[in-house]
């Protein structure tokens, strides 16, 4: 049902290739328009408004107003790209994202950059820790957070023509090519099996799963543990059968996430194996319910376990081998 990688390498920030992607799709199509919330930079979207000076839009910090006319340009049959970072897109804009575009139907593309802890040192009021939270609570709103540059071109391309609103989640980093040349099967609401193993599966998306990856490789070579590791890069729709598969196997299942632990794909992964009846031995990493340290995204993430090494640690703890 899916793959070894075995050769992994550093490619570019998904950002980098949600801008190339956008530009090529631009290209060939004027109804693509990006909305900018004074993000340019951030959001690595300065060659495309070189290249396509009538396709932007910039608003300025206001990400109400972004969300706003980003839904005005969606209804009138433009596809839509509102960028802003996360942390201000999901929490500022939200009444907007909820009834300007969830609930009036309108297929904007949400697109959250710095997600989690990206922005680092600057602190709880630039981490974006509660976006899955609040956006899965919203009807009709697809969310996604690509692994690597392969999962971030398709997200894109398939964003760009689907007539239902959706969020795309991005950090800042370069990231790890997962997926091998010859691999072509993307869709929304179906996770992909990164790596088959037989004693252990790690559910993760977005940044995390490559520190997943790597302590999966470090659980083989040091204690002969194979593990299954799994980008789940679809939130919402969660690909039910897929966990479903993974868990009637009776394995262990952790999940790994650059978010709280409310609220987010740990939550609901823990949801649906509990109401199904299914008794795997789980544990949920994320981001907990305390004051966030500051420093870069990798001391962050390793303060709280979500590393190579924490995960390894985790998952021997689960497995009753430490």
């Amino acid at each position: 049902m899916g793959l070894t990688v075995e050769k992994i390498g550093i490619d570019k920030a998904n950002l980098e290739v949600f801008s190339e992607t956008l530009q090529a799709l631009a290209a060939n199509d004027k109804d693509i328009v990006a909305v900018t919330s004074d993000s340019r930079g951030s959001g690595k979207l300065a060659p495309f408004g070189q290249k396509f000076p009538k396709q932007i839009v910039e608003i300025g910090i206001a990400e109400q107003n972004l969300v706003g006319v980003a839904a005005g340009l969606a209804s009138a049959g433009k596809k839509a790209f509102a960028v802003s970072p996360a942390c201000f897109l999901t929490a500022r804009a939200l009444e907007q994202i909820k009834n300007d575009v969830a609930y009036s139907d309108n297929p904007v593309k949400l697109v959250g950059i710095s997600a989690g802890v990206s922005y680092g040192a600057l602190g709880t009021t630039h981490h974006s820790l509660h976006d899955y939270a609040v956006l899965r609570a919203i009807n009709n709103l697809i969310i996604v957070a690509p692994a690597d540059n392969f999962e971030t071109e398709q997200a894109i391309r398939k964003a760009a023509e689907l007539k239902q609103p959706i969020y795309l989640r991005f950090g800042k980093k370069v990231m790890p090519l997962l997926t091998p040349e010859e691999e072509s099967d993307f869709a929304f609401g179906k996770g992909r099996i990164i790596r088959e193993g037989e004693d252990l599966v790690i559910i993760a998306n977005g940044e995390t799963v490559y520190p997943a990856l790597q302590a999966a490789k470090k659980l083989e070579s040091e204690f002969d543990i194979t593990t299954t590791v799994i980008s789940m890069h679809t939130i919402k729709p969660l690909d039910y059968d897929l966990l479903a598969y993974v868990a009637l196997s009776g394995k262990a299942i952790i999940t790994v996430e650059e978010h709280s632990v409310y609220g987010g794909l740990g939550e609901a992964c823990a949801s649906y194996l509990l109401q199904n009846r299914f008794h795997n031995p789980f544990k949920l990493m994320g981001i907990p319910d305390e004051y966030t340290v500051t420093g870069s995204q990798t001391e962050i993430l390793s303060h709280y376990g979500i590393s190579e090494k924490g995960i390894a640690e985790a998952a021997l703890k689960l497995l009753e081998r430490l």
